[in-house]
């Protein structure tokens, strides 16, 4: 269970208290067991400063904390204090990661051959960049032609492989694999079953998803159809 630290202090020294955290960060590499780190500073009060930090489990933060650069870098900040820092331990109970869902949702949808996720999920001035085309695809509307296209040319189904979130945008690695039921680049139908990886970036702003960067191995599904040989 994903377990996050809250330290709280009050301190008018948060660029020292910045350094003190380079600083542990570069002592402790290839040891630490922290996966992320937030220090914020109250808007109503800047004195009061907030540092969250994020662990795998309450065992590995147990861990970290018996690193001899942790327990010199905590002495270094009550120095840096007004007062004793205070600590709030938490279980993560619900981590809902919006954007991540909201990728998740459109990439099912489509899976299942329903393109009303365009309108679910999709801004209407969507703009969309294939690897594989030249001209970029301007449009929720331009945007669901292609889908049916490809819709009609396969059974499509992606299998979402992994995401990873970063501020606005969403990467997520898929495995697509999809029976060749209809017309493709000019070939007909060959109902062969043919496979490839790829990656789809989605920047998404207000719950919707505005852009899109999609990678994928052409190369290998055109083998796969017979269009190129090597």
């Amino acid at each position: 269970m994903t377990f996050v630290q809250l330290i709280e202090c009050r301190t008018d020294k948060v660029d020292d208290l910045n350094r003190l955290m380079d600083s542990w960060v570069e002592q402790t590499r290839g040891r630490r067991t922290a996966t992320h780190s937030m220090v914020g500073a109250d808007r109503a009060d800047g004195r009061h400063v907030v540092e969250i930090v994020e662990f795998p489990s309450y065992e590995e933060a147990m861990r970290n904390s018996k690193l001899p650069e942790t327990d010199r870098i905590f002495r270094e900040m009550v120095a840096l204090c007004d007062e004793p820092p205070t600590f709030t331990d938490l279980d993560i109970v619900r981590d809902e990661q919006l954007n991540k869902q909201t990728a998740r949702r459109f990439m099912d949808g489509l899976s299942a051959g329903d393109l009303s996720v365009l309108d679910e999920f999709m801004a209407e001035g969507y703009h969309d960049h294939d690897i594989a085309d030249e001209t970029d695809v301007m449009g929720r509307d331009a945007m669901r032609e292609k889908c049916a296209g490809w819709l009609d040319a396969f059974d499509v189904g992606f299998t979402i492989e992994s995401q990873l979130a970063d501020g606005d945008q969403v990467a997520t690695r898929w495995t697509f694999s999809g029976l060749h039921k209809g017309e493709f680049m000019g070939l007909p139908a060959t109902h062969k079953r043919v496979e490839m990886t790829g990656t789809t970036t989605f920047r998404i702003e207000d719950g919707m998803i505005c852009e899109g960067w999609w990678h994928w191995d052409s190369m290998s599904m055109m083998r796969q159809l017979g269009l190129v040989r090597m």
